[in-house]
């Protein structure tokens, strides 16, 4: 028996910096090296420095303070999107609880959350969240941004970022007690056109491979999952799919974390033509985001195996 190899995913460098330099040899490089890891596991590792140690904190203090409010507060976070607003104290999965700032890179989305959740006002949360939340868009940016150079669509991605709105999920999952299972979410794959998940220092995300492995993620404060979501999947006809991933919770320490999740407004998700050929025919219609995600959290959305090609398959 040879020792049993634990594959680790892709661990890639980002700078703020490099934001602009989207003609660089190097920038070029790395975006092959961004798509191949898409590709290969739906996901990557970013480091990335556009996150100080002391906006880390301080946003992971925020998300605290957010989870110490009575429930009756919290409850008051509702959308009319599914699962965009307050989603907690569900038996399935007893350990999470989480919630949702939309439009979250806008003063106006996050001032109206931050409102609604202390009333007379609390500064210091809608500073620092709001601070986050552009900074860690312009990880997404740059990546997508690779994507479409290194697949030849960049003028399609322009049209798409024009669409985009942001979601900030803050997320909590409580240390499991004797009589809990240990799983904090089911496996899933996210709905997210693209979603950049973020850890506190309790570790718990695991991601599945190809061949069925689940490799164990481990937190620091300036590593960032970047992750494909089901959109993005009919956007590249196939090329990236969403890895499947979830949580699973040991030890006595509750566990926070952050996901910045991009979603496609009022323009419907169309594969570019340059992705579609005699090798690669069209695998998914346009697709409208949002009634997409209506479908899935509905009865046959959730009872199908592969949601996306029974909402919008060719």
């Amino acid at each position: 028996m040879g020792s049993v190899h634990q594959p680790n995913l892709p661990v890639i460098e980002f700078s703020v910096k490099e934001s602009n330099s989207t003609t660089s040899s190097s920038w070029v490089t790395k975006g092959v090296e961004v798509t191949r890891a898409l590709e290969e596991y739906g996901c990557f590792i970013a480091t990335y420095d556009g996150v100080s140690q002391e906006l880390h904190d301080a946003v992971f203090l925020a998300s605290q303070q957010l989870f110490d409010l009575p429930t009756e507060v919290k409850v008051l976070n509702t959308s009319d999107t599914p699962a965009h607003g307050y989603v907690g104290q569900i038996p399935l999965i007893p350990l999470y609880e989480g919630l949702g700032i939309e439009n979250a890179t806008t003063t106006l989305g996050v001032e109206r959350f931050t409102k609604l959740m202390w009333p007379s006002g609390k500064h210091s949360f809608s500073e620092n969240v709001l601070k986050y939340t552009k900074v860690v868009a312009e990880l997404d940016q740059m990546v997508m941004r690779m994507v479409a150079k290194s697949y030849g669509i960049e003028k399609h991605y322009d049209s798409l970022l024009a669409s985009t709105t942001y979601l900030l999920k803050l997320i909590k999952y409580r240390s499991p007690e004797v009589s809990d299972r240990n799983l904090g979410i089911v496996p899933h794959t996210d709905k997210t056109f693209m979603s950049i998940l973020h850890q506190n220092e309790v570790k718990g995300l695991e991601i599945k491979t190809k061949d069925g492995e689940w490799i164990e993620v481990c937190p620091s404060p300036t590593s960032f999952i970047v992750m494909a979501g089901d959109a993005c999947m009919a956007w590249t006809n196939g090329k990236i799919e969403p890895s499947s991933h979830r949580v699973m919770m040991q030890g006595d320490a509750d566990r926070y974390s952050l996901g910045l999740f991009t979603f496609i407004r009022d323009l419907k998700i169309e594969t570019p033509q340059e992705l579609v050929d005699e090798d690669h025919p069209l695998q998914y219609k346009a697709l409208d985001h949002y009634k997409y995600l209506h479908y899935h959290a509905s009865d046959e959305g959730m009872r199908s195996k592969f949601p996306l090609k029974s909402y919008c398959g060719v």
